[in-house]
């Protein structure tokens, strides 16, 4: 069963602090206001005082709004079903497709032990000799490319993608503009 709290103490930037009990560090939390709902997420317990990082940001949040405590950390669907979707960072469908539901895990699980990771072989030729000699590409990491204003970023993506002799490639983009997002889609 959530709890429901309608006194918010504090908002501090995307932060609001909010009395409570019986919540746990990582749990979500909804914020109905006269505008809608928000997600935030329990970043930091201080006795009864609980910080809460709102996701979209504390624009429209008031001191009386309601804040229900959902009892779950963040989770999001696992499965194939993800393939050829889009999604927003809180796990929304943005292509108007099915919200998903299947197989859900934590998104904060634990992480692997480096350790026990197979050791990733593959290179991912670029075509490109500044990243293949001084900033080598392999399969399976994580693969940040960064770029300044102005620069061809798209261009370089969409070449290592189509040069990589692999089954599926994922694109997570951050603050992309919409001609960007199209460009890839």
């Amino acid at each position: 069963m959530s709890k429901v709290y309608s006194k918010i103490e504090s908002i501090a930037g995307n932060v609001i602090i909010v009395k409570a009990d019986g919540v746990r560090y990582g749990d979500l939390a909804q914020i109905t206001t006269s505008f809608g709902t928000s997600l935030a997420e329990v970043i930091k317990l201080d006795n009864e005082l609980v910080s809460l990082q709102v996701f979209a940001g504390s624009r429209g949040i008031s001191t009386g709004d309601e804040v229900r405590f959902l009892g779950k950390s963040m989770q999001i669907s696992y499965s194939e079903s993800l393939l050829g979707r889009v999604f927003n960072g809180s796990g929304e469908p943005r292509d108007k497709g099915p919200r998903l539901s299947e197989n859900l895990i934590s998104i904060g699980g634990p992480s692997f032990n480096p350790a026990k990771r197979i050791i990733p072989r593959n290179m991912v030729r670029t075509g490109i000799p500044m990243i293949d000699l001084f900033n080598t590409l392999v399969e399976s990491q994580k693969l940040p490319i960064f770029s300044i204003s102005g620069e061809p970023y798209n261009e370089v993506l969409a070449r290592i993608a189509l040069q990589a002799e692999v089954d599926l490639i994922i694109l997570g983009g951050m603050g992309l503009k919409y001609d960007d997002y199209l460009y890839f889609k």
